[in-house]
């Protein structure tokens, strides 16, 4: 069993990381504000994987196709049980409602079952926040979403990034990864 939590994302470039950051601030809940280089919206959530299922779990995410788009930031909310303070849209697009389910359904082989929660896009800016009054984003962030990564947990000792992303896959295209950022992964294939 590997270590750490394995999931899929969507990763900010750095204009997006930044303006979210600067969201974050002038919420100023207290709390432990998530690292910068950690924002990122979660796609499907694995947990953790044994090594046997990597290879199916990349396999899986390989014939996705998807569709680039531009997701709006547009609101900030606060979930009071897990004292999560966040940011999302007001309305979820299509093409990440697509995205979220081909993944899902990919996965089913991969012994994944897919959780019946309806899925709440959001980047959690906050853990243990105090509550806050949430509210609209003006002017809203415009986030160009054209890839989504494979990342994992482990990490963040001495208030390093606590998450590292795996590797990267583009929207539009299938067959073909980005990036491979782990040294321990190697997927380009065609």
């Amino acid at each position: 069993m590997s270590d750490g939590r394995y999931f899929f994302a969507l990763w900010p470039n750095e204009a997006v990381r930044d303006q979210l950051s600067a969201v974050n601030r002038r919420m100023a809940a207290n709390g432990r504000p998530h690292h910068a280089d950690d924002l990122h919206m979660t796609l499907v959530f694995l947990g953790q994987v044994a090594d046997s299922q990597l290879r199916r779990i990349h396999d899986a995410a390989d014939v996705i196709r998807g569709r680039p788009f531009t997701l709006h930031l547009d609101r900030t909310g606060y979930w009071p049980r897990p004292r999560i303070l966040w940011a999302g849209p007001e309305r979820t697009p299509e093409p990440l409602s697509q995205l979220v389910f081909d993944l899902k359904n990919n996965l089913i082989p991969c012994g994944f079952e897919p959780e019946r929660r309806t899925y709440k896009p959001h980047v959690t800016l906050h853990r243990k926040a105090e509550s806050t009054d949430p509210g609209k984003i003006e002017p809203s962030i415009e986030w160009p979403v054209t890839e989504f990564v494979l990342a994992v947990s482990g990490g963040g000792a001495g208030g390093s990034p606590r998450y590292r992303v795996l590797q990267r896959w583009p929207l539009g295209t299938a067959g073909d990864s980005l990036t491979n950022d782990a040294d321990s992964i190697s997927v380009n294939r065609r």
